[in-house]
């Protein structure tokens, strides 16, 4: 029976077989022409006039309902639904796309805002009409092609004859199948200089500029290529010392979604903040209000690493050409758009060319057939035959000039002439208007024969009329980088069971080492001489016997470990002392030489190289003679955390004491100032601003008047109008010619700075107020222009010395009037000669260097001794 059921389903299977129809190539058709239609047909934009079918059906529409009046936005998608067989609401969204852009639509009613993402209102309360740069630029039937719409009943164009690379204006994004496109929306100034360039000859750049402003670091951007990547940020400054603000926002971000990523960053611990205010209107204004304590230029440079305050962009040029995806960057782009607006430009003027010389041949026959009273000749023809022949055999006599032969149709036209016009017909008109004519034809001649200037002329004035408040918005700026361990806010505490060996956020019943954040990483040394790196975990063994742990900064040069350990058991000591710069997470280093029963007698960790001096105390045993002694680790050279080290003795040591806190034995630290990102760094990049030594400040003075002087903190911000930035002496003056709003009259003043944590404004608060110029020379000298006065000669140019026209006085004294006379201009000439005094033996001694970051207190050096029975 089972061998019976077996057969039957042997049999039934191949019955089965039989009946199946595979859809492998139906299906692999299917999809290739749906991936197809989406590419060609919806994500993708065309090369030729840079829009995607729907947008450009939109345009065509509008052109249609065009008068000059506005129309309902719910009447211009209804009437794309002719030639776009997709809803209303995709049409609606992307006709406010283009609106928003503010560059062919003119809109009436709430279209929506990009800076808070708000969106429009529905179509039927929002109006728009065509712009005159899109009447312009977009439409020129005579030169378009023209194709049945999708159900046959209309005419729409292949594409539009736009005359300016609209495609980089506006920018595009889409997703298809199998591909993408972003091409990022550029200045509408910049590309039509840029198209002004290409056609001299000359090469040319080009760089993104968003509608949201921001700053933009385009090192990596690669011409809008694949692979290429842009840094956009929002431009926060600082109100006061407890409040930022940010005015501008990146480009694909919005209000809403800037401060939602504030706020999700404030409830992970990364920043910290108090609260934040949203007063965007027609400008952005976000303000965020910082607790007390809290550093803001740090919190700044947190918000740029754990917001959208700081987003990546990847553009990807993808276009439409010959139904086909191109894939080429912004450049390639301009320069096809620019060579195809040269080509439209040609079409129309021969179009025109054409006109003129027909307008020109008739005007002509028209003046002969009426001068030569031609029209009589046919008074006695009684059929339309011999009409058309009595005045072909009139017209001949005169014709010899016309450029084409006289055709039938041209004197059709002639019989239509009506006799009130022939009565009236004046003869010296008639000649003007064909004399007008040829200078038109001229004209259009001498165009076609010189092109490009033609077209170099056309982009200058469409610059001129339509790039009014067209401007830059985006800054273009080298961007530092920003280490998320440094700014990030230490919201997690660290503890330490030394015995057990355990480091971790969650052993709150132990030993509280410092306060960390979940993205740092912890080092740790234990009493065998093992070190370890380690990212921070709820609870980490680390090994027994912990005699260090702190946070772990990459590239510390500046942190200096020193070491005193026994070599194996039995063996000699060795004193050392190392830097520990980069390293492989969760590898066990081994400090000592690794033989068995080696531990470490004395360990210090000293946060700005510090050498300490030791006493060394032997045990007694056999005939050492010396049993204490004294080591100084400033004579140990810093080497790497390989090296064996010195000698420091063979004998069994019983115990080592700190006997002398030590100095850093570091050299001052050199800093410089990167303008391009507006930065202080010790990498040697920028304009050295000096070696700077614990108690050292930079003094700031801004093109507003205001002074003071900071510590050279790495992290801090500038304000771009800062116009002095130098090492600061307290005893040399500052001195500043500026103008006084109220008096209306030139002031000089000099003065020293007392309150050195304190900012001051140095000249009157008055709004007309403001400074001319400002030195910080010993001797400084400058040279005066004054306006001409009608009728009169000019006042010669006067020199003055500023330091004996006025002595030095405080900050908010009102200073000398300068002159009474009107000012053109103040200007700064080579200060005086000063020899400026040599400090003394005892100004060159320091008690040691500070980090340039922050002071150093004796908690944030770690000595751990140990006493031997």
């Amino acid at each position: 029976m089972e061998e019976n059921n077996e057969n039957q389903d042997l049999n039934n299977e191949e019955t089965n077989a039989d009946s199946i129809t595979r859809i492998t190539g139906m299906y692999k058709d299917w999809f290739l022409d749906y991936a197809s239609y989406v590419i060609l047909e919806r994500a993708v934009p065309a090369i030729e006039d840079g829009f995607k079918p729907v947008q450009r059906r939109i345009l065509h529409s509008m052109k249609e309902l065009d008068d000059g009046r506005y129309n309902k936005v719910a009447n211009i998608v209804g009437h794309t639904m002719q030639y776009h067989p997709h809803g209303d609401a995709s049409i609606g969204d992307a006709m406010v796309q283009v609106g928003q852009k503010d560059l062919l639509i003119d809109t009436q009613g709430n279209w929506g805002n990009i800076l808070t993402g708000d969106g429009a209102a529905a179509p039927r309360y929002i109006e728009a009409r065509l712009s005159k740069f899109a009447l312009e630029v977009v439409y020129s039937p005579k030169i378009t092609e023209w194709q049945q719409s999708y159900d046959g009943r209309k005419k729409e164009p292949v594409n539009l004859p736009v005359k300016f690379p609209l495609l980089l204006a506006q920018g595009a994004e889409g997703i298809a199948v199998g591909l993408s496109t972003k091409i990022l929306p550029h200045n509408f100034l910049e590309l039509i200089d840029a198209s002004v360039k290409h056609l001299k000859g000359k090469s040319f750049t080009l760089y993104p500029d968003f509608p949201t402003a921001g700053i933009m670091d385009v090192s990596n951007y690669n011409d809008g290529c694949r692979g290429g990547k842009i840094r956009v940020r929002a431009k926060i400054s600082q109100l006061d010392k407890n409040t930022l603000v940010i005015s501008q926002i990146p480009f694909g971000s919005n209000t809403s979604s800037l401060i939602d990523s504030i706020l999700k960053a404030n409830e992970k611990g990364k920043i910290k903040i108090k609260k934040i205010e949203d007063n965007t209107a027609a400008e952005v204004e976000i303000l965020v209000h910082l607790p007390a304590g809290i550093s803001p230029d740090k919190t700044i440079d947190a918000l740029y690493a754990f917001t959208a305050c700081e987003t990546s962009i990847s553009p990807l040029g993808c276009v439409i050409e010959d139904n086909k995806p191109l894939f080429i960057g912004v450049s390639e782009m301009l320069r096809r758009s620019t060579d195809f607006t040269v080509a439209l430009l040609k079409r129309e003027l021969e179009i025109q060319l054409q006109e003129l010389e027909e307008q020109w041949h008739f005007a002509s026959l028209e003046r002969i057939f009426i001068e030569n009273r031609i029209y009589r000749d046919i008074e006695e023809e009684e059929t339309w035959e011999g009409v058309i022949a009595a005045i072909d055999k009139g017209l001949q006599p005169h014709i010899k000039h016309l450029k084409r032969p006289v055709t039938e149709e041209d004197i059709v036209r002639l019989t239509e002439i009506r006799i009130k016009r022939i009565s009236k017909f004046d003869i010296d008109k008639a000649q003007e208007k064909i004399e007008a004519l040829e200078g038109e034809i001229e004209e259009v001649k001498h165009h076609l024969g010189h092109l490009v200037a033609f077209a170099i002329d056309y982009f200058t004035r469409l610059k001129k009329t339509y790039g009014e408040g067209r401007e830059r918005k985006t800054e273009i700026r080298v961007f530092d980088d920003i280490e998320a361990t440094k700014v990030v806010i230490r919201n997690t505490k660290l503890y330490v069971n030394r015995e057990e060996g355990f480091v971790g956020t969650s052993l709150r019943r132990d030993e509280y080492v410092c306060d960390c954040s979940d993205i740092d990483d912890i080092i740790v040394f234990t009493k065998e001489g093992k070190m370890v790196v380690t990212k921070v975990e709820a609870k980490t063994f680390i090994g027994k016997n912990i005699i260090h742990v702190a946070v772990f900064r990459k590239k510390d040069k500046r942190t200096v470990y020193n070491l005193i350990y026994k070599d194996g058991k039995g063996g000699g000591s060795f004193i050392k002392r190392f830097h520990v710069t980069g390293i492989t997470r969760d590898r066990e280093y081994d400090l000592a030489q690794g033989k068995k029963g080696s531990e470490i007698l004395y360990f210090s960790a000293n946060p700005n190289g510090e050498a300490e001096m030791v006493t060394i105390y032997l045990r007694q045993a056999g005939s050492i003679k010396k049993l204490k002694w004294d080591v100084d680790f400033a004579d140990i050279l810093i080497k790497g955390r390989q090296s064996k080290g010195n000698v420091v003795t063979k004998y069994a040591i019983k115990k080592i004491e700190l006997k002398e806190k030590g100095v850093s034995t570091l050299k001052p630290r050199k800093i410089w100032f990167d303008d391009t990102v507006q930065r202080l760094n010790v990498d040697g990049r920028g304009e050295l601003l000096g070696a700077f030594r614990g108690e050292d400040r930079l003094l700031v003075i801004t093109q507003s008047g205001v002074v003071k002087t900071i510590l050279p903190d790495l992290s801090t911000h500038f304000d771009q109008n800062m116009i002095v930035l130098e090492k600061w002496n307290p005893k040399k003056p500052v001195s500043a010619i500026y103008y006084d709003g109220e008096k209306e009259r030139y002031y000089i003043k000099r003065f020293l700075i007392e309150n050195e944590n304190k900012e001051e404004l140095f000249i009157t608060e008055h709004p007309k107020s403001q400074l001319e110029v400002v030195s910080t020379e010993w001797r400084p000298v400058a040279e005066v222009e004054f306006v001409k006065p009608r009728g009169k000669e000019a006042r010669e140019n006067l020199t003055v010395d500023l330091e004996d026209f006025i002595a030095i006085k405080g900050i908010k004294a009102l200073g000398n009037q300068l002159t009474t006379d009107k000012v053109k201009q103040v200007n700064l000439l080579e200060p005086l000669p000063f020899q400026e005094e040599e400090p003394s033996e005892e100004e060159h001694t320091d008690a040691g260097e500070e980090e340039a970051e922050g002071g150093t207190d004796d908690s944030d050096k770690s000595q751990i001794s140990f006493e031997f029975e």
